[in-house]
């Protein structure tokens, strides 16, 4: 990659870790800290939760189209302009009503897809994967960080002063992106970095994409609901709230270590499906552990470790499969749909899980999120074996349509190559590919006989 493609690379996933950290802080301590908001209930605390997720999902999509027509920049600046609203908003709120307006604005600032966009136009076809996994990874290191020093935090300024961080770290986002994010030279649409309104259809309408979207929404459900309940749970069970950092840090470390060989044995031994069966698997079993063993504090901490295990297991497989699964034209409308599903998830999480433990108390919390991983189980058993195939962008320069048709006919001939489309428009051939058997310098080589 050139300096401006590892420049924006970085800074980009500064941008996401910034305001990644500030949201994911107040998961493992809101709920301890919405007991003592006025007007507070158990299920308008959920919602308070949940509610980012609502209106991020809602405002995501429009926000990366407009970032087309406005501007990368732009919309990102008005993004996290908004979301820096909602957190002072929240800091300042004494009722639960007050905190739950905080919060839907922190979603509204909904700039993901606009920074994906602005991603892809910094960087070539070639080396764009490398900079998608390494925002990828930084979100990522983000949760877990957030999860211990959440409570650590919580601790010394409590969740108003998170609030207040969390407004800090987007005020500096919009530095990082004015002035050591590098300004595109050409913003155009990329189908491989975000959604294509004409491919919604499409992708909609592909059933092992729906199980992989029903996935991740419950995947973020489990989460949002489990921690409506942990926090009371390990403080009911006699750690005071400042100490629950001492379960979630070697939880999350250990996690983090023991999904390795399992990654490496579902993507370089092609074991992914049961892999992916088996950490779901995991998450039932962690759940209903949760539902009869929440009045312990080492027995939740045990299987807090197995729950982040499997969690984080499922969020490094599902889009890799999204990947593999996904048309080679359409992985960017592929990756929003995901993503609204992800957000989603974490809505129905807060709302639901709130809800339940008012009527009835933390064992209807883990028995809510027990069957909900159950039913993942039964609708991913019935996914096909993915094939293992990557995405691979090629630049051919300026075509006919016609020039493009028998473009891409002669790429599928090449090794290694098993789908081939070319967007006479993009100049761009969005391929699917094993790379254990392609061809790259042939394919190196349709680049090069292009006359750009």
């Amino acid at each position: 990659m050139t300096l401006d493609e590892r420049r924006a690379a970085f800074w980009l996933a500064g941008v996401f870790s910034l305001r990644m950290l500030g949201l994911f802080m107040i998961l493992p301590v809101f709920a301890l800290y919405a007991e003592h908001l006025r007007g507070n209930t158990p299920a308008l605390a959920g919602l308070a939760i949940g509610i980012y997720g609502f209106s991020q999902a809602l405002f995501q999509i429009p926000f990366g189209f407009l970032s087309d027509h406005y501007g990368r920049k732009r919309m990102i600046y008005l993004g996290l302009l908004i979301f820096a609203v909602g957190s002072v908003a929240a800091a300042l709120a004494d009722s639960i009503w007050g905190v739950i307006l905080g919060r839907a604005l922190q979603g509204g600032g909904a700039v993901s897809a606009a920074v994906m966009a602005l991603a892809a136009d910094l960087t070539r076809e070639e080396h764009r994967i490398k900079v998608m996994a390494t925002i990828g990874i930084t979100i990522g290191l983000s949760f877990a960080i957030s999860m211990i020093m959440g409570p650590v935090l919580n601790g010394w300024i409590g969740v108003p002063g998170i609030f207040w961080l969390t407004g800090l770290c987007a005020l500096l986002s919009i530095a990082v992106v004015r002035f050591r994010v590098p300004n595109p030279v050409l913003s155009r649409v990329h189908r491989d970095a975000e959604p294509v309104a004409s491919q919604f259809g499409r992708v909609l309408a592909d059933t092992q994409l729906l199980r992989l979207n029903f996935g991740i929404f419950i995947l973020h459900l489990l989460l949002t609901a489990t921690f409506v309940a942990v926090p009371l749970a390990l403080r009911d069970a006699g750690l005071p709230s400042d100490r629950h950092w001492e379960v979630y840090l070697p939880a999350l470390l250990f996690s983090m270590v023991a999904i390795v060989p399992f990654i490496i044995l579902a993507e370089k031994h092609r074991r992914l499906k049961p892999v992916f069966l088996g950490a779901i698997l995991t998450l039932v079993l962690t759940e209903f552990g949760l539902l009869t063993l929440h009045d312990n504090v080492l027995e939740m901490g045990v299987l807090l470790l197995i729950f982040f295990t499997g969690f984080n297991l499922l969020e490094a497989t599902l889009p890799s499969l999204i990947a593999k699964m996904a048309p080679p034209d359409a992985k960017g409308t592929a990756m929003g749909v995901y993503s609204s599903s992800q957000f989603l998830g974490a809505f129905a999480g807060g709302g639901l899980g709130g809800w339940l433990r008012g009527s009835f108390g933390l064992k209807g919390v883990f028995a809510f999120t027990t069957l909900g991983a159950l039913a993942w189980l039964v609708v991913a058993w019935t996914m096909k074996n993915p094939r293992y195939l990557s995405s691979y962008l090629l630049n051919v320069g300026a075509l006919d349509e016609l020039a493009a048709h028998h473009l891409a006919l002669q790429l599928a001939q090449v090794p290694g190559v098993a789908e081939a489309v070319v967007i006479a428009a993009d100049g761009v051939a969005y391929l699917k590919v094993d790379r254990h058997t392609l061809d790259e310098a042939t394919l190196r080589g349709f680049a090069a006989d292009v006359d750009v």
